[in-house]
């Protein structure tokens, strides 16, 4: 008989830790269509159910309606020259022209550039000489940018653009007029691929300039279809989409989900709106209402609030940035979405990774982004050796599979610093994985900030800041904020002799040179930044002064998921 002591001995060792990786199963298999292949099976299957609908200019499509205009459209397109592969760039607010002109653009296989509605002259030249955009689609104008006189005054310097069609002008209506010839579009079809480019979209870069995350049919329908799948969209579901279309939010989430579904996409204003989003929700009895936090934060801080109908709304989508846990438990009572579903991705992984499931408890929902998607994988590893560590244990997270973007459009050497040998795409995003595949985002391992949804890199704004005559250095962080989840703050060191910098005259500085959310809301100067022994700036060090300095601890210890 053995003695505890050679009990204990001779015991099996523990098992060791489940490591840090998960892989989404199915028995629903990856869709293998284009982008216009499906949506003409939607159409076969739901052709007389609304398809679109835009509150601001009370115009409706079914979706056979609105593949009669997609068809006439991409009839003008391929009249106008553009072929497989040409750029067509799009640049303007939630309309129904922007979903036409995604629809249309993959039926012929040109690639869509999405162009970020606040970006001004200098960005809109970047990304349509980086991209040899060939036809830009845009608006005349939205809020305070003048997208006409803009193109005028960097079109001179852009070679590749033979074509500008304005919305609302002549040149518009005029691709419509085609000679109505469907075999065209059977015959380009036949030519195109899911695993074609199909949509270009930018990043912001830490070189200062954005990089484009080129994504396929098989990238973003896929994505979009089961995104709709875990949110258990059906024919019956109508999806408000406040978000902006030239997000994957939008595009992808919103109306990829919708098309592949059966469902209706629902417009509520151009721009975000809280007022207009709740009664788009009233009005066409949506199911399903998608945003970022700071989107539900507005609307449920509404005066008129408990007098909307929101009875029907059973689901949606928060993502973007972490959620607060008051506001997404007041999504829960107050709204109804008692399914709502928290999404964690980026456009690089065209965009979602992980998702909470409509079983999942409040308590998951509110501190998890949710476990692997379908067909996709995830793991957490170690960021200076690359190896998987186990469960708990803090890493950097990484995704495979089917959502992995082609690459950054002419890019190699930037596609080959985020996606290995192996196809991970390395997030940049510290997490830790649970015992049960839930993962949480902890922190960046890079300096990104996350400003209401938008993904900023103060490099970008540090470069334009270095232009100024009187700054000799600038560093840029983010700093807690109760309605944005981050604000972007500068630190700067002016040269000798120099009026001291306040927030409002960089904001002069910057008006109209840098989109409004690039601009930083804080200021500080210093004679010098905080440094590590080997000369490196201290970035965490200025984020733990500055909550002091702005009196923001209370903002810097909201819970989060």
């Amino acid at each position: 008989m053995l003695t505890p002591e050679e009990h204990i001995m001779t015991s099996p060792a523990a098992a060791p830790a489940l490591p840090s990786y998960a892989s989404g199963t199915s028995d629903v298999p990856l869709l293998g269509d284009t982008i216009g292949d499906n949506f003409d099976r939607t159409v076969a299957a739901h052709g007389d159910r609304d398809a679109l609908v835009d509150l601001p200019s009370a115009r409706r499509w079914t979706y056979r309606e609105l593949q009669a205009d997609v068809d006439a459209l991409a009839l003008g397109l391929l009249a106008k020259g553009v072929s497989k592969g040409d750029r067509v760039g799009i640049w303007a607010p939630n309309c129904p022209e922007w979903t036409l002109t995604q629809y249309a653009t993959a039926r012929i296989g040109a690639v869509l550039v999405n162009i970020n509605p606040a970006y001004r002259a200098h960005e809109l030249e970047y990304v349509l000489n980086q991209s040899g955009i060939r036809m830009l689609v845009a608006a005349e104008s939205f809020r305070t940018s003048d997208y006409a006189a803009m193109i005028d005054e960097v079109r001179p310097r852009c070679d590749s653009l033979s074509d500008v069609v304005l919305l609302g002008r002549p040149e518009w209506t005029e691709m419509f007029e085609s000679d109505g010839d469907t075999a065209k579009l059977a015959a380009v079809s036949k030519e195109l691929s899911a695993d074609d480019p199909i949509n270009i979209q930018y990043t912001s870069g830490t070189t200062g300039f954005p990089k484009g995350a080129t994504l396929s049919h098989h990238n973003i329908l896929n994505n979009g279809f089961f995104v709709g799948e875990l949110c258990n969209y059906t024919e019956q579901d109508r999806i408000c989409i406040p978000v902006p279309f030239y997000h994957c939010f939008g595009m992808v989430m919103g109306n990829l989900a919708a098309t592949s579904h059966g469902a209706c996409m629902v417009i509520p204003a151009p721009g975000f709106d809280p007022k207009s989003s709740l009664q788009a929700v009233q009005a066409e009895r949506c199911t399903s209402l998608y945003g970022v936090p700071t989107m539900f934060i507005a609307e449920l801080a509404e005066d008129d609030f408990d007098d909307y109908d929101l009875s029907t709304l059973r689901t949606g989508i928060m993502a973007g940035s972490p959620c607060p846990v008051e506001v997404m438990k007041q999504v829960i009572e107050r709204m109804g979405m008692a399914e709502v579903s928290i999404c964690y991705g980026m456009t690089e992984t065209s965009p979602v990774s992980t998702q909470t499931r409509a079983d999942d408890t409040i308590e998951r929902r509110v501190s998890t982004v949710g476990r692997v998607g379908p067909h996709l994988e995830v793991k957490v590893v170690d960021p200076a050796t690359g190896l998987t560590v186990p469960r708990g244990e803090p890493g950097e997270l990484c995704t495979r599979g089917y959502s992995v973007m082609l690459g950054y459009w002419n890019q190699p050497d930037k596609t080959a610093e985020a996606i290995d040998s192996a196809r991970w795409m390395h997030t940049g995003d510290l997490a830790v994985m649970d015992d049960d595949g839930y993962v949480n985002i902890t922190g960046r391992i890079k300096d990104m900030v996350i400003r209401g949804g938008e993904n900023i890199y103060p490099r970008e704004i540090e470069e334009f800041l270095y232009t100024h005559p009187d700054i000799l250095d600038a560093q840029v962080i983010g700093v807690p904020d109760a309605k944005y989840g981050e604000e972007l703050m500068a630190w700067v060191r002016m040269r000798e002799g120099a009026e001291p910098l306040t927030a409002e005259s960089l904001r002069e500085f910057c008006q109209g040179k840098l989109a409004h959310y690039k601009i930083p809301r804080y200021v500080q100067v210093v004679d010098d930044f905080p440094m590590t022994v080997t000369g490196k700036v201290r970035k965490v060090e200025m984020r733990q002064q500055a909550v002091e300095l702005l009196g923001l601890t209370g903002h810097a210890g909201s819970a989060h998921a």
